[in-house]
C-alpha cells in the first residue's frame, strides 16, 4: 500500500514541477511512485481537495468520551493511557494512531514549557548513574558485561568512576563508598535515577526510597533526590560525563588482565582530564574547582559503612580459622574457641569481634584456604597461649616463599634440605 505524501513533499512536487522537471524525475528525487506525483499534480491543477482529507476520523464516535477524559486530566498528556482507557471502558476497537490523529486535529498543542537552569552551590549536590559496557575482555574468563558507576559533583564537575561486575543492592552501596572516597567527601544531596536499588516503589519525588539505601543515606547524612520519570535532563551533568566516557576513554578497545587494572587506569584518566577540563561555573579547571569545593563536603565517616548481604556467627577453631562460603579463613589466634561474626560484603569477607573488624579477605577468591601469617604472631593472652614459633624448617620455607623463583639461591635449597634432616 502506497504511503500518504507528507505536506512538505506535496509542496516540493509543486516547486519542482514549476521548474520544468518531469514526473519521473520528481518521483525519483523524492523516492515515491510516479503515479503519486501525477495524482498530486492533477489535484493541484484542478484545485480539488484531497478526497481522503474529508473522511471522518475513526475515533469520532468516541469524541464525547475523549472530551471528558481531556477535561479531567491533570499534568502531562499521555495518549497511550487515553487509548487504553477507551479500549477498556468504552469498547474502542480502532488503532492507537487513530486516537492520536483525532486528538491532534481537535485539541491544540500544549504550551511549550521553558526549563529553569540553575547552578548548584559547592557541596550541595552530586548526580549518580550507571553506564553499561557489554562484552568487555577481562581476565581469563573471556568477555563479560561490566558496569561503570558515575558520581559527578554538580558544582565543580569533578567525577568518580567505579567499575562493578554487578548492579544489585550490594554493588550499588559498594560503588557509592568507592566513589565518595575518590571525591573526598559527601555532598548534601545525591540525585539518582529511578532504579530499584535506589527507589523501591513509585518514581521521582513521590517514590519510596529503597530501605537499605535510605539507611545508608542516613548513616552518611545525605538526602536522596530521584529524578522525574522520562526526564534525563534533570541529571544532565552525569549523563554528559557518561557520554564523554563512552566516546573518549572506551575500555572495550583493549583487553584487561583484571578489573583492578581497569579501575587503576580509569582513575588515572579521570584525574588527568579533571586537570584539563574547564569548569563552566568557576572558569578554573575542574581539578582546581574541586579542591575549592572540598571544604563544603561533609567528612567521610571512618570506617565507611560496608554493606553486606550475608552474615553468620562462627566459632573459631583451635588453629585460628573459620569456615565461610566454602572457604577457610584465618583470624588472630587470640580469638580461638570464641564466636566471631562473618560478613559477606561486595568485594570482601570481614570477620568482626568486639565491635571491630579483626580480619579481611577478598570475597569469592579462587583459593579455598586463605591464611595471614600475622594472625599467628604476638604475645599470649590470659586465655590463649601463642602458637609455637616456626622452627628452622618453617623459617627456611618462609624465606623461600618470600623470594621470586628466579632469585632463589641454590644454597638456600641445600639449607632447607639440611633443616629437614
Amino acid at each position: 500500500m502506497a504511503r500518504r505524501l507528507r505536506r512538505e513533499e506535496v509542496m516540493t512536487i509543486e516547486v519542482l514541477h514549476e521548474r520544468g522537471l518531469s514526473n519521473r524525475a520528481i518521483a525519483r528525487q523524492l523516492g515515491v511512485d510516479e503515479k503519486a506525483v501525477r495524482y498530486r499534480l492533477a489535484r493541484l491543477g484542478s484545485g480539488a481537495p484531497d478526497g481522503r482529507g474529508g473522511k471522518p476520523h475513526a475515533a469520532e464516535p468516541w469524541a464525547e468520551a475523549i472530551a471528558h477524559w481531556m477535561e479531567t486530566q491533570r499534568g502531562g498528556l499521555n495518549l497511550q493511557l487515553l487509548y487504553e482507557w477507551l479500549v477498556a471502558e468504552h469498547g474502542y476497537g480502532g488503532s492507537y494512531k487513530a486516537v492520536q490523529r483525532f486528538v491532534r486535529a481537535r485539541y491544540p498543542k500544549p504550551k511549550l514549557r521553558a526549563r529553569r537552569r540553575v547552578e548548584t552551590p559547592p557541596g550541595a549536590q552530586a548526580q549518580a548513574d550507571w553506564a553499561v559496557f557489554p562484552q568487555m575482555a577481562v581476565g581469563r574468563d573471556g568477555v563479560r558485561d561490566l558496569y561503570a558507576f558515575h558520581l559527578v559533583l554538580s558544582h565543580s564537575r569533578r567525577e568518580a568512576i567505579v567499575w562493578s561486575e554487578r548492579m544489585d543492592e550490594l554493588a550499588w552501596l559498594h560503588v557509592h563508598n568507592e566513589a565518595l572516597r575518590r571525591l573526598g567527601g559527601v555532598p548534601a544531596v545525591i540525585r539518582v535515577d529511578n532504579c530499584k536499588t535506589a527507589i523501591a516503589t513509585g518514581a521521582g519525588p513521590w517514590g519510596t526510597v529503597n530501605e537499605r539505601y535510605a539507611a545508608y543515606a542516613r548513616a552518611l547524612r545525605f538526602h536522596v533526590d530521584a529524578t522525574r520519570p522520562r526526564a534525563p535532563e534533570e541529571k544532565g551533568k552525569v549523563e554528559r560525563r557518561i557520554l564523554a566516557h563512552q566516546r573518549g576513554f572506551d575500555p572495550r578497545r583493549r583487553a584487561w588482565d583484571t578489573v583492578e587494572e581497569l579501575q587503576a587506569r580509569t582513575d588515572t584518566v579521570v584525574d588527568h582530564t579533571a586537570r584539563q577540563r574547564i569548569c563552566p561555573a568557576t572558569g578554573a579547571t575542574v581539578w582546581e574547582s574541586w579542591e575549592a569545593e572540598l571544604r563544603w563536603l561533609q567528612r567521610l565517616p571512618e570506617p565507611l559503612p560496608e554493606p553486606f548481604d550475608l552474615v553468620a556467627q562462627r566459632r573459631v577453631a583451635i588453629d585460628a580459622t573459620v569456615r565461610f562460603e566454602g572457604r577457610t579463613y584465618s583470624v588472630p589466634f587470640a580469638y580461638a574457641s570464641q564466636e566471631v561474626e562473618l560478613r559477606g560484603c561486595a568485594q570482601t569477607v570481614q570477620a568482626w569481634a568486639g565491635g571491630r573488624c579483626i580480619a579481611e579477605y577478598p570475597r569469592r577468591s579462587r583459593e579455598r584456604i586463605l591464611l595471614d601469617p600475622r594472625h599467628y604472631e604476638g604475645p599470649s593472652t590470659e586465655r590463649v597461649e601463642a602458637p609455637v614459633p616456626l622452627g628452622r624448617m618453617g623459617r627456611r620455607m618462609q624465606e623461600i616463599w618470600d623470594l621470586a623463583p628466579e632469585r632463589r639461591p641454590i644454597d638456600l635449597y641445600a639449607a632447607l634440605a639440611e633443616a629437614a634432616r
